[in-house]
């Protein structure tokens, strides 16, 4: 078998006195669509900064494209890109669409503005939001903003191949969303994965019930610190597992704890 893209082992992270991730194991491989699920607050958008390099682990070791990763992303590239779209989209409220989308390269490389231009205009065509570079993110509904950080997650120098990311980390990139917009969103996931400027392989943070059944293939369940349970799409309707039956159901009845609102 080919090596993982992403593989974590035995990761640890503790905020203070509160173990967010205990010991936790995960492999990414090529062309995969995993979503991590589980209650508020169990560590999952954690996870996700910890394989973008944004946050180090207490404890465990990281591997990226079988290459130990030392320290965080900003010390050392990791052999192939990864790109992340947060869930509020982070763009700059002061900078334009254009601006916002070719950030990196009118920062970081030596090719003209008229080429970046060009480059932006090829991402917002290709999450369908096509002359829109003029605007600033104020203009734009919340679906609007999530695809252009979409679009933004995706750019990349021509000139440095190492740039273009194979991996995309979403974290809920449907929050907040009505429901159509979110099917759009949940679409334009999908159409990125297999489009040849897009990027093949994902990881998702979602409580959306469509989201997670739209988006991914395999998933994974989180709580206390843990991975409780991992599975297909098609698994979650066919298993017992008592975690996944409340989850699903939205029962408080079951072995997730939930919180007294009367304390």
């Amino acid at each position: 078998m080919s090596e993982p893209l992403i593989q974590l082992k035995g990761i640890c992270k503790s905020f203070g006195g509160n173990v967010v991730l205990d010991h936790v194991d995960f492999t990414l491989d090529r062309g995969e669509a995993v979503a991590i699920i589980g209650p508020s607050g169990t560590g999952k958008s954690t996870i996700l900064r910890i394989i973008a390099g944004l946050l180090a682990p207490d404890a465990g070791e990281i591997y990226v494209q079988g290459q130990l990763r030392e320290g965080l992303a900003e010390d050392a590239q990791d052999p192939i890109g990864i790109g992340m779209v947060f869930q509020q989209a982070a763009l700059f409220d002061s900078l334009t669409v254009d601006e916002n989308v070719g950030f990196f390269l009118y920062q970081h490389s030596r090719l003209s503005q008229r080429r970046i231009r060009e480059l932006v205009d090829r991402k917002l065509e290709m999450v369908g939001l096509p002359g829109i570079g003029n605007r600033y993110p104020a203009e734009l509904s919340g679906g609007m903003r999530k695809r252009v950080s979409f679009a933004r997650a995706v750019m990349a120098n021509p000139d440095n191949p190492r740039d273009v990311p194979e991996v995309l980390l979403y974290d809920e990139p449907t929050a907040g969303l009505d429901p159509i917009a979110s099917t759009v969103i949940e679409d334009l996931i999908r159409q990125l994965q297999h489009n040849q400027e897009g990027c093949g392989t994902y990881v998702i943070v979602t409580h959306q019930d469509s989201t997670i059944r739209r988006t991914a293939d395999r998933i994974i369940f989180l709580y206390q610190g843990k991975v409780q349970w991992e599975g297909t799409v098609n698994d979650i309707d066919a298993t017992d597992d008592p975690i996944i039956r409340q989850f699903f159901s939205g029962s408080v009845q079951g072995p997730i704890q939930v919180a007294n609102l009367n304390a």
